[in-house]
């Protein structure tokens, strides 16, 4: 192996040379190089995508085994997929100065603050992984500093926000998921992923599968039940599906995304997205003196920290408890 790399080596130099230089000349850098080489070891980085895609395949098991979602799997799957792509080395070989560059690179494409710093959290994860599986020697992403990310005010849906847009609504099934995905805070996957079946419309909850295929009870108004109660007898197809698109198929996220562009288009109401309406209320609960245990349960956070940064105080908020506790 070191004797063919040496050799390849030395026949790429002359190929790259071969039109610059005179033949006379070659001979001498083919000889200087010859002589220089003698006292090192050589190997070919070519081939090594085998390796690459061995120990990416191994992290992605392990992620499986851990019950990651599918979507999470695929999110590291294309991150370390494009960084390898892009460094055009081995993975042992990968260096901080690497990482450095691709995100530099990146951040000139125009890449926001916020997608960098998930990159180098998949950067992390897969390297310390490396590193503790006694893959790799050195971790590149030690001497890798977070990014800086600017905060930006969140928002969340007023009251005559969600009127305005269940008014917009041209269909029971519209204006259900409104109110399903206010009153209950699902995640749209979870929502999407719900058969009828699940719902109990006399006690008004449901269980969904959340990350990791979790399972939790979440809860919904009246309001939404009956618009629930309505609109499922509106339905003649056989789908399973609590929510169900044209042709009688499961709806997916991307058309609970459509529809609600369509409806912020109408209204003027401003940010319409799904998760805003988990953010909604886990605010409006906290507000009203639910404990933020209670919530993170509802919304299926492990750790209170996530649901602490859903939460939105304005100043009312914090004058009025401050007038009341002071």
């Amino acid at each position: 192996m070191a004797i063919d790399a040496k050799v390849d080596f030395i026949l790429q130099i002359e190929k790259e040379l071969s039109e610059t230089v005179t033949a006379a000349d070659m001979g001498r850098i083919l000889s200087a190089v010859k002589n220089v080489l003698q006292g090192y070891e050589m190997r070919s980085l070519m081939g090594q995508a085998d390796d690459n895609d061995d120990l990416l395949q191994s992290f992605l098991d392990a992620l499986a085994v851990e019950c990651r979602s599918a979507k999470t799997i695929e999110r590291y799957r294309y991150v370390i997929g494009r960084l390898m792509k892009e460094v055009q080395v081995p993975t042992r070989q990968v260096t901080v100065y690497h990482l450095r560059a691709f995100l530099q690179r990146e951040k000139e494409r125009g890449v926001q603050e916020s997608t960098l710093e998930g990159y180098r959290l998949v950067f992390s994860a897969y390297f310390n992984w490396l590193q503790r599986e006694n893959l790799i020697d050195r971790n590149p992403v030690a001497n890798l500093g977070t990014i800086k990310v600017a905060k930006k005010e969140k928002k969340i849906y007023s009251e005559t926000d969600i009127e305005k847009l269940v008014r917009a609504a041209k269909t029971a099934r519209d204006r259900a998921m409104i109110h399903f995905m206010a009153s209950t805070g699902c995640r749209i996957s979870e929502m999407v992923g719900l058969n009828r079946n699940a719902i109990n419309l006399e006690s008004l909850e449901c269980v969904v599968h959340g990350k990791g295929n979790k399972e939790r009870t979440v809860y919904m108004s009246q309001i939404a039940g009956w618009m629930l109660n309505e609109y499922l007898h509106t339905r003649t197809d056989d789908c399973p599906a609590l929510f169900a698109g044209k042709g009688g198929v499961r709806l997916q996220p991307s058309g609970v995304r459509a529809m609600l562009k369509k409806l912020a288009e109408e209204t003027g109401v401003d940010h319409v997205h799904p998760h805003k309406f988990r953010r909604t209320l886990a605010t409006e609960l906290t507000r009203r003196g639910m404990p933020v245990q209670e919530v993170a349960k509802i919304l299926g956070h492990e750790k209170l920290d996530t649901t602490m940064g859903y939460l939105v105080l304005n100043k009312d908020d914090v004058k009025s408890s401050y007038r009341r506790f002071s």
